[in-house]
């Protein structure tokens, strides 16, 4: 379609997302540092919040929504990289909540060295997904079918974990994909499974796996480049410490 020459390519798209708690919203944002620009509750809810270089705007929630499902809706924020964010986010629910939302509403998902891409969580079940503009645009589901063996099994678990927000998937494939090729896997990529599957466990409420996968961990011999990869492969590299100390 040929664009009218009065059209000027300088529109700015604004989210309008649903709000199943003014309060509980409002209160989300303004912790993570957003501005409220508009705040209106009668004779309909309408909020519009900022930060930095965008905006997320609210109306009312339609009849019978449940934020837990999480369907609600949401939206991508296209940025440069995205660790900053991720970074900045963390800072402000620690001073806010004393520690960065991992779980339940709202929340923020973990990020590893490399990602390209984050999710929040707002108290209304939206997803405002934070993605890096140079991510391949290329997927593939079950891993790249150029690497083999656990190699692949890693990919795969990344792509449900970044791009799927499932964590119990990609449990269960770094599970029984380390059982299958984990003896002719090298080290290295052994400990990248084991410390995903550390890692994993404790997000899922199965706590009673990490010192299992540990204690594996620990008895791999790997030099000390490859025990900071694997360190660098999970958001918390403390984690670890108890089975991968660092040289003294």
């Amino acid at each position: 379609m040929t664009t009218d020459a009065r059209v000027q390519p300088n529109e700015t798209t604004v989210p309008l997302l649903h709000c199943a708690s003014a309060p509980e919203t409002l209160a989300f944002w303004r912790a993570l540092g957003f501005e409220v620009t508009y705040e209106q509750t009668k004779p309909y809810l309408y909020l519009a919040l900022r930060w930095s270089g965008f905006e997320l705007h609210y109306g009312r929630a339609p009849a019978g929504l449940d934020p837990a499902a999480e369907n609600t809706g949401g939206c991508l924020v296209m940025v440069d990289a995205v660790a900053p964010y991720h970074a900045t986010f963390s800072e402000a629910m620690r001073r806010a909540y004393g520690r960065v939302l991992v779980k339940g509403q709202p929340r923020m998902t973990r990020y590893r060295a490399g990602a390209s891409r984050f999710t929040v969580v707002d108290p209304s079940g939206n997803n405002i997904i934070f993605i890096q503009r140079d991510e391949p645009t290329e997927l593939e589901y079950g891993g790249s079918k150029q690497l083999r063996g656990l190699a692949r099994v890693l990919d795969n678990a990344r792509i449900l974990r970044e791009f799927k927000n499932d964590d119990r998937a990609a449990f269960r494939a770094l599970d029984s994909g380390l059982r299958r090729h984990g003896d002719a896997a090298p080290a290295v990529e052994q400990g990248l499974a084991l410390a995903a599957l550390i890692e994993l466990s404790a997000a899922l409420g199965d706590a009673e796996l990490v010192p299992g996968w540990g204690t594996r961990l620990a008895a791999l011999r790997l030099t000390e480049g490859e025990r900071e990869r694997v360190r660098r492969a999970v958001a918390d590299p403390a984690a670890l410490t108890p089975w991968l100390p660092r040289a003294t």
